[in-house]
């Protein structure tokens, strides 16, 4: 499982940097900015983050994180993995869903899926204005995963929205209004649940007020899925993301903007670079591999 298996900039790495804003018309969210207690942490004060979707993460480095984002359902304890005042979030796909998800069957049957991700043929798209979708998420998806000691979620596959409205404006229109509508239902339905997006930037302007985090993906470096290897990516499409996060924290200065790059480990020299890079700019990075099945500890010195 990978973070942002969505069916655009991955797979087509070089649109990145060339995507549009869709506007969010009547949409019209009137929530307040979410205070979450302290001051957004800054690139310098020390907070870290981090991401393992693997069913055995390292106790020991998982504590020295402040924020880390696991997947919710492999059977095991999650206290072990607490650091003192860290916060826990729980992946939670509100894009599409994998075919192993116990609800899959369900909402194939109500008509709430739609095709299959291309580099992700096991997981089908959610129209995100179905109902039994909506339900899906509010009623079991999001409280299963608040159930298992999670202090919140982390919401992956957005870009879908973007993605499945630009493909077919007729068929999919309102994509992406519903997709930041159905992020305002969470916060309202859970009001006190840490939220980060990963990316959704079409419908980021309008859910910037609900949201704790944001995550830019592949900002510096990427995997090129058609060349099997990690790249750096052109400083256009790292500023275009750049100008999206700094554009939310403009709007909503408790927002903490992170990103994530992916690297080969073993070449400490370059992720030491990434690193340097994503915090000098002001942003709190964590770097990984493709398959985000470890936690990796960022290069000494």
């Amino acid at each position: 499982m990978t973070i942002r298996r969505t069916w655009g900039a991955l797979g087509n790495m070089g649109s990145i940097g060339r995507r549009r804003l869709l506007a969010l018309g009547a949409v019209g969210l009137t929530l307040g900015f979410r205070t979450p207690g302290k001051d957004a942490a800054t690139p310098d004060d020390g907070w870290r983050w981090a991401v393992d979707y693997g069913p055995a993460t390292d106790p020991v480095l998982a504590r020295t994180y402040d924020l880390l984002v696991l997947e919710p359902h492999h059977a095991r304890p999650i206290a072990p993995l607490r650091g003192r005042n860290s916060v826990l979030l729980g992946y939670v796909s509100l894009g599409e869903v994998e075919r192993n998800r116990p609800y899959f069957a369900s909402l194939d049957t109500a008509g709430a899926l739609g095709p299959a991700n291309p580099n992700w043929p096991d997981a089908r798209m959610a129209d995100l204005r179905h109902a039994a979708w909506r339900a899906a998420v509010l009623d079991r998806i999001v409280p299963e995963v608040m159930a298992l000691g999670y202090d919140g979620i982390f919401m992956d596959t957005m870009d879908n929205a973007e993605a499945m409205e630009r493909q077919d404006p007729i068929a999919n229109a309102g994509m992406v209004a519903a997709a930041a509508t159905l992020i305002a239902d969470i916060r309202a339905r859970f009001p006190k649940v840490r939220m980060m997006l990963n990316r959704g930037y079409a419908l980021l302007p309008g859910v910037v007020p609900v949201i704790d985090y944001v995550l830019g993906e592949a900002m510096a470096s990427r995997w090129n899925f058609t060349e099997k290897r990690y790249e750096r990516t052109s400083d256009s499409d790292w500023a275009w993301q750049a100008d999206r996060l700094r554009a939310a924290q403009a709007r909503n200065p408790r927002l903490v903007a992170t990103t994530l790059d992916y690297w080969d480990p073993a070449d400490t020299a370059q992720v030491a670079a990434l690193y340097a890079r994503e915090r000098a700019a002001g942003f709190h990075p964590y770097v990984a591999t493709l398959a985000l099945d470890r936690l990796i500890a960022e290069p000494a010195g």
